[in-house]
């Protein structure tokens, strides 16, 4: 046995050289395909291809989540979206509005995006969290539907100058409540 253990050393560093020296790349490219038609397929099943995969594939989590992860990513999303909108708002406000009823229309707005925020987001994450997807949905529709509101505030104030914010908005959050639906 005490001749053993020189050989058994021997082939126990062996092994430790052989596993350092594999590139990592060569490690990942078998999960990487996988997890890639994952997201493919995912984002083929919700109404915005392109905007699905934009934003899964940006998020370093994506390469390693499941669908339940992906769609907790996707609510990482509209929390951007909404704060950007918000953004934009409190700038336009700044600078000051063209009247009042764009000034009216800028405010309704800022509550509609701090809904988003305050109610939605949290309501869609605690629910993934939960593993309640349909309430999840609910956050994410009632989060397109804020955003088309918020377009339509602007209707009798003349052009929106928030048209690309909401429809960003929109566009997450639609796909989002479709990544969170294949859950049910």
């Amino acid at each position: 046995m005490t001749n053993l253990k020189p050989l058994i050393l021997f082939f126990y560093l062996l092994a430790i050289v052989v596993m350092i020296s594999i590139p990592s790349s060569h490690c990942s490219r078998t999960l990487l395909p996988e997890n890639e038609k994952l997201i493919e397929n995912t984002c083929k099943k919700t109404p915005n291809y392109n905007v699905c995969l934009e934003s899964l594939k940006a998020s370093p989590g994506s390469s390693s989540a499941d669908v339940t992860g992906l769609a907790q990513i996707m609510v990482k999303e509209m929390k951007a979206k909404a704060n950007d909108a918000l953004k934009r708002i409190q700038e336009l406000q700044r600078v000051g509005a063209s009247g009042p009823k764009q000034r009216r229309a800028l405010s309704s707005c800022a509550d509609k995006y701090k809904t988003v925020l305050i109610a939605d987001v949290p309501q869609a994450t605690e629910a993934l969290q939960k593993g309640d997807p349909k309430f999840a949905e609910d956050g994410a529709n009632d989060a397109a539907n804020e955003a088309t509101y918020c377009e339509t505030d602007f209707s009798a104030a003349g052009n929106s100058p928030l048209t690309k914010q909401n429809n960003a908005m929109h566009d997450v959050a639609a796909v989002t409540a479709a990544i969170v639906r294949l859950l049910l």
